[in-house]
């Protein structure tokens, strides 16, 4: 076999097909493994370049071929299937595709950095967290819907749904088969109560423990959730060669649709992770809210912007800085100074 090149990898549950070219991009390796052939084989083949796309159980695969002594690198799905796959999609050429992205210099710049067992693990207690607040906004909504029906209403707030399922249990108006169903999704809501204070208790365990996101916390727009996400989705701070293609990355920079020398730019890409984005304009909506109260202690620059524009596009553009302050936080390993820069102050402390 002629030295490998790189070698571009499809996985999947159980087979994984393997594309591999030398230096003049000739293929020389075209191998479909089982999982268990799969560590075995890299294990005897000459180290090399290995790209996957990252997907699910990618960043294990990353770790694993790294232990062997292999370079890998992941590749965001996007980069690989709209460029380099035509009509036609197997696995074979799947495999051939990620090869040819991984020489692409523009997909270079895009790597995904692998995350470590310690950050997939910080990454799991967020995902699992969201997951179990998503479900307990659920099930208020849905106590909230069929109580409606029955003509019993409650004000906003999670601290009225107890009072609520306290009034449809000793309602004798209501069927016997209702009070049945309230009763289920009300021990569902009480269980999950525990269970997401337990959470909280975890993160904010972590959140202590990290040196970095006890310094992202001094910014004004970032919370505990807010910098345990920005730690465990921005793996290597680095990889951003400055900080508005960090801003990008997160979707917060706006869409430019220019051509024949118009510039024509719209609303923002909402590429990258959506709970970072959410989180990072959530912050920024509650800072917003604190400066239109007390608008003598909030940042001129905001003051100032919110005399022009409505809440919610201020709010994506204090975002937009906040995640480049993140970025400049991360990378440099300085803390938060709001009077850095006086002629181009970003945000002020509160």
């Amino acid at each position: 076999m002629a030295k490998l090149a790189r070698i571009g990898i499809d996985t999947s549950k159980s087979v994984f097909q393997l594309h591999g070219v030398d230096r003049r991009q000739q293929p020389v390796l075209r191998k479909q493994l089982r999982r268990r052939q799969f560590l075995e084989f890299f294990a005897k083949l000459e180290r090399t370049t290995i790209g996957l796309e990252a997907c699910g159980a990618s960043h294990h695969w990353g770790r694993e071929l790294m232990k062997l002594g292999h370079q890998v690198v992941l590749i965001p799905p996007q980069h690989v299937k709209g460029s380099y796959i035509g009509h036609n999609k197997n696995d074979k050429i799947d495999a051939e595709a990620v090869c040819d992205a991984m020489g692409r210099p523009k997909v270079q710049e895009r790597f995904v950095p692998i995350k470590s067992i310690e950050q997939s693990a910080a990454q799991m207690l967020l995902g699992v967290r969201e997951s179990l607040v998503k479900r307990r906004t659920q099930l208020t909504n849905t106590i909230r819907g069929h109580a409606a029906e029955f003509g019993l209403v409650a004000a906003k707030g999670l601290d009225k749904i107890t009072p609520l399922l306290a009034r449809i249990a000793t309602d004798d108006s209501l069927p016997a088969l209702a009070k049945e169903m309230f009763a289920v999704l009300g021990q569902e809501y009480v269980e999950l109560g525990p269970r997401i204070a337990k959470i909280d208790k975890q993160m904010m365990a972590f959140h202590r423990s990290n040196e970095v996101t006890r310094r992202l916390m001094e910014v004004p727009t970032i919370g505990p959730t807010g910098a345990c996400l920005l730690v465990t989705k921005i793996v290597d701070p680095h990889a951003f060669p400055s900080a508005r293609r960090c801003a990008a990355w997160l979707g917060l920079t706006p869409k430019d649709h220019s051509t024949a020398g118009r510039q024509r730019q719209g609303g923002i890409t909402r590429a990258g992770d959506e709970r970072l984005r959410a989180v990072l304009v959530s912050g920024a909506m509650a800072c917003i809210r604190h400066a239109r109260n007390r608008p003598s202690t909030a940042s001129p620059w905001l003051v100032e912007l919110l005399k022009r524009k409505p809440p919610k596009v201020a709010a994506v553009a204090l975002a937009n800085k906040t995640a480049r302050i993140a970025w400049k936080l991360m990378t440099s390993g300085e803390r938060y100074d709001p009077n850095r820069s006086v002629a181009h102050r970003g945000l002020t402390a509160s």
